[in-house]
């Protein structure tokens, strides 16, 4: 397994520039995700590592081989692309052993190779069919025993599941990374499907406007997101805007747009506010906590809120709150997701409580 290193790296198209200075250090082993709206660079970068685009400037180092200006072929990448790239005329392990037969490997070695490639991938006993007579799964399982023949270096993943229905992308999702692991890869997947990067990855990346937004576990950049754009990217969440008032301990305490006072903690610990500075709170819908139980006190408690619901979906397992707050100055509703209903709220004169745990509420940058 090799590490890869990303220094400084700069990519324009014409004057569009499309990687600005990127910084990047990816261990070996790691199976990496690289995110971001479409134009973000993601995919640029990605070309970059690959060798399909040399960059402007910087460097791309596997391990500690500079490979910056090699050609694709002799970076010894695995590539799978989203289209995935079958030959529709050969069989399938024709497909998986072609990349060898251009390495000019022994043909009883390329015969073993080949097997234990669609082994893995549990694809060994469609060896001899057309790629047409595949499922979309099936072929996707191919690419990746193509990839993975070759034995290289880190393996690149281009959006693969974009073309797969729901539950296919499910079961492959699980199904990569087991290979990944299994044969010890450093891997890097592109994607724009947040709940793909959540599950599989090991860290993953934000892009936003060719620069990196923020680098950190799943859970690091789910529960304590830099910025509101990363906070919006993944997943859902609620944004109320406040002032900043001071820190008490290690939590911060700011004033609502509501009027009440919210405890949280910064989602960038390196960055401070200044005393009544317009900041952001982010309130994941799933983090608070609804109720009827309202005490007779003139005002609710701290990180709590008194408000009725507008408008509710029932999905089971979740309830979906559309919560409008009780105060005049307040610009914004919430969403707010109830696991387990046992009892679904609906929509009336009824004044609900809403509470949130401080561990739950992410202090932001007002700015972005």
């Amino acid at each position: 397994m090799v590490s890869i290193k990303i220094d400084r790296l700069v990519k324009s198209f014409g004057s569009t520039p499309a990687l600005c200075e990127i910084n990047l250090e990816i261990k070996g082993g790691e199976l990496f995700f690289l995110l971001g709206p479409s134009g973000c660079g993601k995919t640029t970068l990605l070309r970059c590592i690959a060798g399909f685009y040399i960059p402007d400037k910087g460097q791309i180092l596997f391990g500690n081989e500079d490979v910056t200006k090699l050609p694709p072929h002799k970076r010894n990448t695995g590539m799978v692309f989203q289209s995935y790239a079958l030959w529709p005329h050969m069989t399938v392990a024709q497909n998986v052993a072609f990349g060898l037969e251009e390495r000019k490997i022994p043909r009883d070695e390329i015969r073993q190779r080949v097997y234990d490639a669609l082994e893995s991938v549990r694809m060994a006993q469609f060896s001899e069919r057309k790629i047409t007579q595949l499922s979309g799964g099936q072929q996707q399982r191919v690419a990746l025993a193509r990839a993975l023949v070759i034995r290289p270096k880190c393996l690149l993943l281009d959006e693969p599941l974009s073309n797969l229905d729901a539950k296919l992308r499910l079961e492959m999702r699980t199904e990569i990374r087991k290979v990944c692991k299994d044969a010890g890869l450093t891997a890097i997947y592109v994607t724009h499907d947040q709940k793909e990067a959540l599950s599989i990855s090991d860290r993953m990346a934000i892009l936003e406007g060719g620069k990196i937004a923020q680098i950190g576990t799943p859970n690091e950049i789910y529960r304590r997101p830099h910025t509101k754009t990363v906070a919006d990217f993944i997943g859902e969440t609620n944004f109320i805007k406040a002032r900043f008032l001071q820190k008490d301990g290690e939590m911060w305490i700011a004033e609502s747009e509501f009027g009440q006072l919210f405890a949280g903690y910064p989602g960038n610990p390196k960055w401070t506010p200044s005393p009544n500075e317009s900041i952001l709170l982010s309130i994941r819908p799933e983090c608070w906590n609804l109720t009827d139980s309202i005490s007779n006190s003139s005002s609710p408690p701290r990180n709590s809120l008194i408000g009725k619901v507008g408008e509710s979906v029932y999905l089971g397992e979740v309830a979906q709150y559309r919560f409008v707050p009780n105060h005049p100055n307040g610009t914004s509703e919430l969403k707010i997701f109830e696991l387990n209903p046992r009892t679904v709220a609906r929509p009336s004169s009824k004044d609900y409580l809403v509470s949130v745990s401080p561990d739950d509420v992410v202090f932001l940058p007002n700015s972005a």
